[in-house]
């Protein structure tokens, strides 16, 4: 197949939907497709680049959570979608998503788009944590101006195809997951001096509201075990210098960093559990690959996060938002080491069935049957 990807930001992996969306372009190549992408980025093959689009207001706050939108040059796009079998969105974001969907569409090519923008991440981010009317009008303002044109969506989780049917999404829904690289395997280093008597706790994502780094620093405040805690934190956001100085009260300041993905995977080996405290998650890939990497996880039982769906049993779960909670896990595990390293080994089992290559196999499956139904006239 000839599948071109639109995204408005392809190059910095500072965020999961990026990187999914480069495992993904890698994985279908290794099956034999022809892979191009639409969007920013430095010029390379198969890449058909787009400038920046500034929005007023949009784009600085944009900016702050390491996101740029892009311009849709018409020739450009066209010129990316010539002779494609299918097209496949990966953002909802205005004009981009609308423009190019138009003009695949002008040019006879079936088109199919994902879910991977989920409404609270927005609304936290806008002060409006707490606000239950503000999400149910983004999940009907995507709808209505984007999403209700599709006859395929991708969904990386069960949690967010049930949100998207509780709101009234007409799609077939895939529930796929965004999949983690085969490299995430049970993996155990020697831990460097500077940490070797410590409890190390790792924590992947943007640091921005939503994903509550704030409760991991209180948790291990309050922990029996305060004085041997080590947190790390990779990630880049708007809350960082908070954090950081928030994590100045602890006896051992948190590690703030961005890492590769071989640098992340060589900080799993050498950590001792993973905390994923996100009030609003649609899948949580990071999550994923510290499991499958040998990390007990404890996982935020939020009602708007897909990730404590994750968890083998209660012990792996905390409740959202209760730093006090939190702390109780934290200092369970800490204090039943046997317990832990057996738990390592189911999890790191339990993270294969998420492996990449089974993802991008059902990807596959999902564009064949849009491009099947297009050449029948079942748009």
């Amino acid at each position: 197949m000839k599948i071109v990807l639109v995204i408005d930001q392809y190059d910095i992996g500072n965020n999961g939907t990026t990187m999914s969306a480069r495992n993904l372009v890698n994985a279908l190549r290794e099956r034999g497709h022809e892979v191009r992408i639409a969007g920013m980025g430095a010029e390379g093959k198969d890449k058909y680049v787009l400038p920046e689009l500034k929005v007023p207001v949009a784009t600085p706050v944009a900016h702050k959570q390491g996101m740029s939108f892009a311009k849709p040059v018409e020739s450009t796009l066209r010129e990316a979608f010539e002779g494609a079998d299918v097209v496949h969105f990966y953002m909802p974001f205005l004009p981009l998503a609308v423009k190019g969907k138009r003009i695949a569409e002008e040019m006879g090519i079936p088109v199919t788009g994902a879910f991977h923008v989920q409404p609270e991440n927005i609304t936290y981010n806008c002060g409006l944590a707490h606000s239950k009317l503000a999400p149910e009008i983004v999940y009907r303002f995507f709808r209505n101006r984007f999403y209700d044109g599709y006859t395929h969506l991708h969904c990386p989780s069960p949690f967010i195809a049930g949100e998207l049917k509780k709101h009234g999404y007409s799609a077939k829904l895939h529930v796929i997951s965004n999949g983690v690289d085969n490299c995430f395997t049970y993996s155990k280093g020697e831990k460097p001096d500077e940490i070797k008597d410590k409890f190390s706790v790792l924590m992947v994502g943007r640091l921005s509201n939503e994903k509550r780094q704030d409760l991991l620093i209180e948790a291990a405040a309050l922990s029996r075990h305060s004085g041997e805690i080590q947190l790390f934190f990779a990630g880049r956001g708007p809350k960082e210098k908070k954090y950081v100085k928030m994590g100045k009260k602890l006896k051992n300041p948190p590690s703030f960093g961005f890492y590769t993905k071989e640098e992340l995977k060589a900080l799993m080996s050498v950590c001792d559990l993973y905390v994923h405290p996100a009030d609003a998650e649609i899948e949580a890939i990071s999550c994923i690959e510290a499991f499958s990497s040998g990390l007990v996880p404890i996982i935020s039982n939020s009602e708007k996060s897909a990730t404590g769906g994750f968890a083998l049993d209660r012990r792996s779960l905390f409740t959202a938002g209760s730093a006090k909670n939190l702390a109780e896990k934290i200092d369970y595990w800490i204090e039943h080491p046997e317990e832990r390293r057996k738990m390592e080994i189911k999890y790191s089992e339990h993270g294969r069935q998420y492996a990449l290559s089974h993802c991008a196999a059902m990807m596959e499956k999902m564009f064949a049957q849009a491009i099947e139904e297009s050449k029948n006239g079942k748009h």
